[in-house]
């Protein structure tokens, strides 16, 4: 199977595209708007249609003029209870927009995050199949050490489990690279073994502080909107209660005396066509039902409040722990990074030592004439401190990108990738 580079900008967009929350936010978007259209279509007037034929003669007085069919128009007028329905219901469209805009953004953040950190790994993993390679060619010089007498066996032990070490470092890096695989394809779709990473495609991540500009989150946005939304809807339920609401009704009968009889009973003869309408006004008196409707109401638009406020503290609690968090991971990458180089001087001295021949003295405090083990040590140990480097950098990665998205930049981020 063939294996080509994927931008970090396609992979965000196909996941967003395919990820199955982003897909029920989307959901949410349309049921809202059904419900915003259904309680404006409240006040578009609707036309119902009935027929029936009887099945058996009607004997005697029904009290029911029978008709062959009839049609019925009716709408409401005017209610205030209904306006408090249309705020609720656009507040909730809102909500579910925003909702919306979180998922997506959310989704992104989570394929950005484990797309880097397969960058991450790839570059890890050659650097630890060179440190394996080395590892195994020190094996070997102990195990020859070792036979003519130069090192104890206790060398040759050190040796191979210095290897062994290497190759569990090595086979944990694969495995978390093919679960990353995996993520990546259930997230965009692509087959896991054809997704290779191209490091030019990641924008570079802001370096922040501690007094960044604090947006407002979608989620959040979305939160807030929807207790306003219930706190409508609660407030219509209430006034429900005790305003009158006007409608308009017109109903047309088409009688018969097909099968019955009817004009038996009447002065004169029963006419074939019907017609009646008006204004009705439903006057609230004592509706216990609908009492403890709007008490229902009131105790779910005060939830969806405490639930707002919630999301914002949490977001608050994030946000400074993100901020302390980065303080340390961007300390600790320095330190590693500042030990890789310490490695690397120290392995171009022992190259430059061991080639030149150079390093032997005459005197009692010489250094000794540097070796292929200690070769082989020093190149360990340099793969090791830049296999450190890279997880403290992807570390620090992981907590900038948190922190844009706990304070609202992350699609300032975002939007770099479309050029990338």
């Amino acid at each position: 199977m063939a294996v080509a580079q994927v931008s970090l900008g396609t992979v965000v967009a196909l996941a967003q595209k395919n990820s199955t929350k982003v897909r029920i936010a989307e959901a949410d978007v349309r049921k809202a708007q059904a419900v915003l259209s259904q309680t404006k279509d409240v006040l578009v007037p609707s036309v119902d249609f009935q027929t029936g034929l009887p099945t058996f003669p009607e004997v005697g007085f029904t009290g029911t003029p029978p008709s062959i069919w009839s049609a019925t128009v009716q709408s409401l007028v005017f209610g205030i209870p209904q306006k408090r329905y249309i705020d609720s219901a656009q507040k909730g469209l809102q909500a579910a927009k925003k909702g919306l805009a979180d998922a997506q953004e959310q989704v992104a953040l989570d394929a950005s995050t484990a797309y880097i950190e397969l960058d991450t790994l790839h570059r890890e993993l050659i650097a630890a199949q060179q440190e394996q390679q080395d590892a195994q060619r020190l094996v070997q010089i102990e195990q020859e050490r070792a036979e003519a007498g130069v090192d104890p066996l206790s060398d040759v032990l050190q040796a191979r489990l210095t290897a062994a070490q290497t190759r569990l470092k090595l086979i944990h890096i694969q495995s978390r690279s093919g679960a990353l695989a995996s993520q990546l394809a259930a997230l965009t779709g692509l087959p896991a073994a054809t997704i290779s990473t191209d490091p030019a495609s990641i924008p570079e991540i802001p370096q922040l502080n501690g007094k960044i500009h604090v947006r407002p989150l979608p989620g959040i946005e979305s939160a807030n909107l929807l207790a306003l939304s219930k706190q409508l809807s609660a407030r219509g339920d209430e006034q429900l209660n005790y305003l009158p609401q006007l409608s308009f009704f017109a109903q047309y009968n088409r009688n018969t005396t097909l099968l019955n009889s009817v004009n038996d009973y009447f002065r004169k003869a029963l006419p074939a066509n019907n017609f009646s309408s008006g204004i009705s006004i439903d006057v609230p008196i004592f509706n216990f039902v609908r009492r403890a409707k709007a008490r229902e109401s009131a105790a779910e638009a005060l939830r969806a409040r405490v639930e707002a406020e919630q999301a914002r503290r949490q977001n608050d609690v994030q946000i400074a722990d993100l901020s302390g968090q980065l303080q340390e991971l961007d300390a600790m990458a320095e330190i590693a990074g500042l030990k890789q180089q310490i490695a690397a001087e120290q392995l171009k001295t022992v190259e430059t030592q061991l080639n030149s021949g150079s390093g032997a003295g005459a005197g009692p405090n010489a250094q000794p004439q540097p070796s292929p083990k200690l070769m082989q040590l020093a190149r360990i140990d340099e793969r090791e401190k830049y296999e450190d480097e890279l997880s403290a950098g992807l570390d620090l990665t992981k907590a900038r990108l948190g922190l844009l998205r706990a304070t609202g930049h992350l699609q300032d981020w975002l939007n770099e990738l479309q050029g990338k």
